[in-house]
């Protein structure tokens, strides 16, 4: 299987949310609401007519940096060709993350995080590693309000590995392409 092709350029984006910020109580006390130990995974919905595109973080158990490979690559696309309730759109591989847009592929999809076992699974075997030690368990989404934030967000996911100093342009790094058209 050859490597699936390269996405187009031309966005940028912000980074991940961080911590909750203080609020201050009526009695003039600081309130710090207490971290999330991890991320909640709302049910993503169609509003108005419009698609539902996510984007999803998900890393290596203890952050191993075994995914930026050939072999890798090509287990990945297979699995998510093979889950196919979910369409995956542009995505970046790096050495222990997955940077990916997805839609929900029909109305009858099921929800993100029974996707995302069912492809993380298909790659764990497909690479021969045991159950449960290729993965975190858990991973990071976001949906997208509008065009604009999708494209922005993709420029700043495909500049990943210039940014960690693997490659001097994101147009080199090859563990990255589209597999759908994902449209807003």
């Amino acid at each position: 299987m050859s490597a699936p092709s390269h996405a187009s350029k031309g966005h940028s984006s912000e980074g991940h949310a961080s911590a909750c910020p203080q609020s201050e109580a009526q009695d003039g006390q600081k309130h710090v609401p207490p971290e999330r130990r991890h991320p909640i995974h709302l049910v993503p919905r169609e509003v108005r007519n419009r698609p539902v595109i996510i984007f999803v973080t998900t890393c290596t158990a203890k952050r191993r940096q075994v995914l930026a490979s050939a072999s890798a690559h090509e287990a990945i696309v297979t699995a998510w060709c093979a889950a196919s309730t979910w369409l995956v759109g542009r995505y970046v591989i790096m050495p222990d993350h997955i940077h990916l847009f997805c839609a929900p592929n029909g109305l009858d999809a099921p929800s993100l995080g029974h996707w995302m076992r069912l492809w993380k699974s298909l790659v764990t075997r497909s690479m021969g590693e045991p159950s449960g030690a290729l993965w975190q368990r858990h991973h990071w989404d976001r949906r997208f309000r509008s065009g604009e934030n999708y494209g922005d967000k993709w420029e700043y996911v495909r500049s990943n590995p210039v940014r960690h100093g693997y490659i001097a342009d994101a147009d080199d790094w090859p563990y990255q392409g589209e597999l759908n058209v994902l449209r807003w």
